[in-house]
């Protein structure tokens, strides 16, 4: 499995939501002392000998184990409120957040 700490993604991904692995992908050589090369598919745009530190062994799940599979949210309607009065508003890393 391959870790995602240093890939870069089109889209910001929410770190608690995300796994920190992805694969299963096939060790194909082992290119020196700290860096193999994977059999990675030609969708992912990186180079395919990375370093040891960025790949951990897959274990299967136990028999028994539950699977959690992910669903889509999907958002029909919008809500839109009228705001009567701005009780207060404070400037955090640079975004606004008023207090309605």
């Amino acid at each position: 499995m391959l870790s995602i700490k240093y890939l870069v993604f089109k889209q910001k991904l929410a770190k608690k939501l995300v796994n920190w692995y992805i694969g299963p992908y096939i060790i194909d050589k082992l290119v020196s002392t700290n860096a193999v090369r994977l059999q990675l598919p030609m969708s992912m745009r990186i180079h395919s000998v990375v370093n040891i530190s960025q790949v951990v062994w897959y274990k299967e799940q136990v028999e028994g184990q539950k699977v959690e599979e992910v669903k889509l949210v999907e958002v029909d309607k919008v809500r839109e409120w009228k705001v009567k009065k701005i009780s207060n508003k404070r400037k955090i890393r640079g975004v606004i957040k008023y207090l309605v």
